[in-house]
């Protein structure tokens, strides 16, 4: 007797299996029908439920690649179920204004809100910018209003005015704001909490205006460039960019969850570094413990503080005077003051007064250039001598004997063999804008092409800008830096940092999926980390029977494929069926035409 079993992976209450040896007493047609029935009616709720909760698909690791193309849209502000919220970035040269959207949370208490940049009907992201900083308001604190009420007014315009009471404001201030005195930035941070609130209706106190550390700066770049490539989300089964991460929980297992990356930012005059310590560390002392609690940030991004799924221990620094441009500042600092006094040690024994250039091998070879300081000139003479640019650039790390990492500065372990990095602005540029090898690291292949840049002619180098050999970014001062910048580059990553030369993990980006990530995506998200609460609250209310289609066929997606997969099988049977049929009445065709030839025979006999 046959027999076919139906097996799906579901929850328990879910769990069944249909056998037709067990409904014998129903012949297989008869059975055949509801089967198919039944399967399409489970796919076509199942498809409703799929579209109805679409929000929260957007959590998936595979929706995450496929909703890029969603986030490149323009926002549809028609949409009620939207919600708003707005940072501004009060930066030391101008403040900018991001404008950012989300979907009603999918109810997951593991998810995180769905955090999209507003882009206009053009699909042009929606920021303004304006100059100078917030910080030269310092001896005129009464007029910070003012001073953004520009950027306020172009985002009040583009939310729905419906939604304004709900859409929360964080002022940001940085670098420009951290310079001031204490009672400077009080004064103008009382009157940002005084009079936005009388001008706009967003939801703002004055805790929302606050100038944040370089090291809070940090963490919300590191928030912003793992959500973007979806790193906060459930790691797949099987998936092999996994870390076990130990909580600060007592008796809590390892938590296994999707790799975070971490992110290298060399600017002109400050270095950055940021990435997660999944495991406990332990320290030689007590002093090396207390460095490390003012450069570890321990935080829970979920909306439940007792969910322990999204808390995330980062280690984050930065160094001033570090950026690509500060450090050869610092490197001819030193130059001239050896070479000045060189010279008058020169001229005192030969009584010439004459001056010899210093060859610079950090300088393209044949370049002639000069360093003035304090009255004093410098000659310089480009030897484009890649390893010994190295070697004179090492000393400018600033570490005592060659054992401790920058500027004897504490770092925490990073795993090599199971990490992985982005390097933005100056390691983007050192790579791309004449080496033209951004993206994937190799250091050897660096080395190559960073020497034989190094030792190529000055008016050789000049002759492939002209002809556009190099990037549309590229000019005179990138050409005559870029020996020194790649040396320097190179020995912060691998003599400062420590990172093996076999290091695989390491990209180059000045953009990720096409698109500049901001620390403010990263702040928008931490601080609005707790507002699912009220959709999980809300969710709880409702009654049980309007909650199962969306636990059933959001969180259990396996049913959907199941439900495929079995209409196909249906769908195969039913053709297997009739091809059967069609056989059957087929050999009765011919049996019968063989009947009417033997009769026929018969009464021609008679």
């Amino acid at each position: 007797m046959a027999r076919l079993s139906l097996s799906c992976r579901l929850p328990a209450s879910w769990h069944f299996s249909l056998s037709l040896l067990s409904l014998g007493c129903l012949p297989r047609q008869r059975l055949f029908w509801p089967v198919l029935v039944t399967c399409l009616l489970l796919l076509l709720l199942g498809l409703y439920q799929t579209e109805h909760w679409k929000p929260a698909q957007q959590t998936g690791h595979v929706n995450k690649y496929f909703s890029f193309l969603e986030h490149m849209e323009a926002t549809d502000v028609t949409n009620r179920a939207l919600n708003y919220g707005i940072v501004v970035d009060c930066g030391s040269s101008g403040s900018r204004v991001f404008v950012y959207y989300w979907p009603p949370h999918n109810g997951n208490p593991h998810s995180l809100l769905d955090i999209r940049q507003m882009r206009d009907h053009d699909r042009t992201p929606v920021v303004k910018k304006i100059k100078p900083g917030i910080s030269t308001l310092a001896l005129m604190p009464d007029k910070a209003s003012d001073y953004l009420q520009p950027l306020l007014s172009f985002a009040a315009a583009r939310i729905p005015r419906e939604k304004h009471r709900e859409t929360p404001l964080y002022i940001l201030c940085t670098a420009g704001m951290r310079l001031l005195p204490e009672s400077q930035q009080v004064a103008i941070l009382e009157d940002l909490a005084r009079d936005v609130p009388t001008e706009f209706d967003f939801l703002f106190s004055s805790s929302q205006a606050e100038v944040i550390s370089g090291k809070q700066e940090g963490v919300y770049a590191w928030i912003g460039i793992n959500f973007v490539l979806g790193r906060f989300d459930h790691a797949d089964e099987g998936e092999d960019a996994v870390v076990e991460v130990t909580t600060g929980v007592q008796n809590q297992e390892p938590i296994s969850r999707r790799r975070t990356v971490g992110i290298i930012d060399m600017g002109g005059a400050s270095l950055q570094i940021a990435y997660e310590v999944p495991t406990a560390i332990t320290f030689s002392s007590p002093e090396q413990e207390e460095t490390a609690k003012n450069l570890l940030a321990e935080f829970n991004l979920g909306c439940d503080k007792d969910h322990t799924q999204h808390v995330y221990r980062v280690y984050v620094t930065t160094f001033l005077g570090y950026g690509g441009n500060m450090a050869r500042q610092r490197y001819e600092d030193d130059l001239v003051n050896s070479t000045l006094a060189r010279n008058r040690l020169t001229n005192d024994q030969t009584g010439t007064g004459e001056s010899t250039p210093y060859l610079d091998p950090c300088l393209p070879a044949g370049l002639s250039d000069t360093v003035q300081r304090n009255g004093q000139t410098v000659f310089l003479r480009g030897l484009g001598d890649w390893q010994r640019c190295q070697e004179t650039v090492r000393p400018l790390l600033g570490q005592p004997n060659g054992t401790a990492s920058l500027r004897g500065a504490y770092q925490a372990p990073v795993d090599h063999h199971n990490s992985e990095f982005y390097g933005f602005s100056e390691f983007y540029y050192c790579t791309e804008d004449v080496l033209r090898i951004s993206g994937q690291y190799d250091s050897g292949r660096f080395s190559r092409a960073a020497s034989d840049y190094c030792a190529t002619k000055w008016s050789t180098l000049k002759q492939r800008l002209d002809s556009k050999l190099f990037s549309i970014q590229a000019d005179l001062s990138r050409l005559k830096y870029q020996c020194f910048k790649s040396a320097w580059m190179f020995e912060v990553l691998h003599t400062g940092f420590r990172f093996p030369r076999e290091y695989i993990g390491l990209r180059t980006a000045q953009l990720v999926y096409d698109k500049e990530v901001q620390w403010t995506l990263g702040a928008m998200l931490f601080k609005t980390r707790f507002l699912p609460l009220r959709d999980l609250q809300q969710e709880s209310l409702r009654p049980s029977h309007t909650s199962w289609p969306r636990i059933a066929f959001v969180y259990n997606h396996y049913l959907f494929f199941a439900c495929m997969l079995t209409v196909l099988l249906a769908i195969l049977l039913y053709i297997l069926r009739l091809r059967r049929i069609h056989q059957r009445e087929q050999r009765q065709v011919e049996a019968l035409d063989l009947l009417w030839v033997e009769e026929g025979e018969a009464l021609v006999g008679v």
